[in-house]
């Protein structure tokens, strides 16, 4: 083929063309990075209600044979000592996977709904930002569920603690929303997903199909943390926050929790 000159101003436009695809693509190139090392917590901070952050009441959250694990061998009797783990980076677009088991028994005095119940918090408030007694942080809450043995019981369910989501169209104001997965019985592992787009769309995945996907995460105008946690702008759209494991009285353990940066508002 005969060899063509380019006009200097075609090689720029090319260029430049290259430039803005490469830097608006997610940051795919840098991989999925472990938010739990299989060591330590030293990345995370702990708040449990009644008592102060960073105080690991009874021992809740261990790390034990690369393990993160949840467990209640020093209580005496839950009283309402619900945990969360946050990890020290807010995110706003990622992806994140999580391997989780529930085992052994409820702690005495759990409440009835939280036997085999675990959640991812996302889009959060801060650690700092929570009350001593404060049960929950604000967030959108990927509900873990394990299942009794007899009866059906979806995973990665969808509650809203001091928030709210928009699907088909339609604000929802339902506390807790069941998704369409299957039921996981026992101690088996299992492999949870979710897809964060900001303020645009949230999906959750369980073995990686999609069993619930919703817009618009939002502060809830009902809660009484509604006007403290409201940007000075009024935008009550929730692009990002804090994530955060929860222990809510039954024992459950996770051997993976990764995430993979999908950087900023560029691409979505």
């Amino acid at each position: 083929m005969k060899n063509v000159k380019l006009k200097p101003s075609f090689l720029l436009s090319g260029l430049l063309a290259i430039f803005l695809f490469c830097s608006c693509q997610p940051q795919k190139e840098k991989g999925w990075i472990q938010l739990f090392n299989g060591k330590d917590l030293n990345d995370w901070q702990i708040k449990i209600t009644g008592h102060e952050l960073g105080e690991n009441y009874n021992n809740t959250f261990q790390v034990e044979d690369g393990m993160l694990k949840v467990r209640y061998g020093a209580y005496d009797s839950f009283n309402g000592e619900f945990g969360h783990l946050f990890y020290k980076h807010n995110y706003s677009h990622y992806k994140m996977r999580i391997e989780y088991r529930f085992v052994g028994e409820q702690a005495a005095n759990g409440p009835g709904w939280a036997y085999r119940n675990s959640g991812i918090m996302i889009h959060g408030q801060s650690a700092e930002s929570m009350e001593k007694n404060q049960d929950f942080p604000t967030s959108i809450e990927v509900q873990l569920l394990g299942g009794n043995g007899t009866d059906e019981r979806s995973t990665m369910n969808l509650c809203t603690p001091g928030t709210n989501v928009v699907m088909d169209g339609k604000l929802v104001l339902d506390h807790c929303i069941n998704s369409k997965s299957k039921t996981y019985h026992g101690d088996q592992w299992v492999t949870a997903e979710i897809e964060v787009y900001g303020d645009s769309l949230i999906k959750h995945l369980v073995d990686g199909e999609v069993v619930m996907q919703y817009t618009q995460p939002q502060l809830d105008k009902r809660d009484p943390s509604y006007q403290k946690l409201l940007p000075p702008d009024g935008n009550k759209l929730l692009k990002g926050g804090s994530i955060s494991l929860q222990a809510e009285s039954h024992p459950v353990d996770f051997r993976k929790v990764e995430l993979l940066n999908l950087g900023d508002d560029c691409c979505h």
